[in-house]
């Protein structure tokens, strides 16, 4: 249960993240059950990679505030993620599987993107991530110390941030 509580941050965020592909796909024009297979088939490994993205965080497996474990987590999980979107929906709209490029050139470009979508991962957890340990950490250790990670990468960077400051100021 206490895994599960950490993962809660990560899954949302993959979750909505891949539940706005359907509003993408409806925007270009395709039919709304179109829509809907590609925002589930693309919201449940989102998901799941990330409510183990959040894990990993709580194991401390990945620090709060580094950006390269979570670009490597998501430049093999992202395009993974999308390969299960493209060939289950081609699947059920189609019926058959049809990659742009092929299976490499696919995975390819959509290695390329994942950094982008890296980002906007990393950044969205590490503004929800707190707020949601501050609810967790009176009954869950893991959340606990998870929190005194977070508290004490802010307080390094509040202190390098000083430091520039007064250098500044010294000038």
């Amino acid at each position: 249960m206490r895994q599960a509580e950490l993962a809660l941050p990560g899954a949302l965020i993959g979750v909505v993240a891949g539940a706005m592909a359907g509003g993408l796909t409806l925007l270009a024009g395709q039919p709304a059950g179109w829509a809907a297979i590609s925002a589930v088939t693309l919201a449940l490994p989102l998901g799941l990679l990330g409510a183990g993205y959040s894990i990993l965080l709580g194991q401390n497996l990945f620090r709060p505030g580094l950006f390269a474990p979570a670009g490597l987590y998501w430049l093999a999980g992202f395009p993974l993620a999308r390969l299960f979107q493209e060939t289950t929906t081609s699947l059920a709209v189609f019926g058959h599987v049809s990659l742009p490029g092929g299976v490499a050139g696919f995975l390819a470009y959509q290695a390329m993107v994942s950094l982008g979508f890296a980002i906007g991962f990393l950044w969205l957890h590490e503004r929800l991530m707190p707020h949601w340990l501050m609810r967790l950490r009176e009954r869950n250790p893991q959340a606990r110390e998870l929190f005194a990670a977070y508290v004490e990468h802010a307080e390094a960077l509040w202190l390098a941030k000083e430091r520039r400051r007064a250098r500044k100021g010294a000038r």
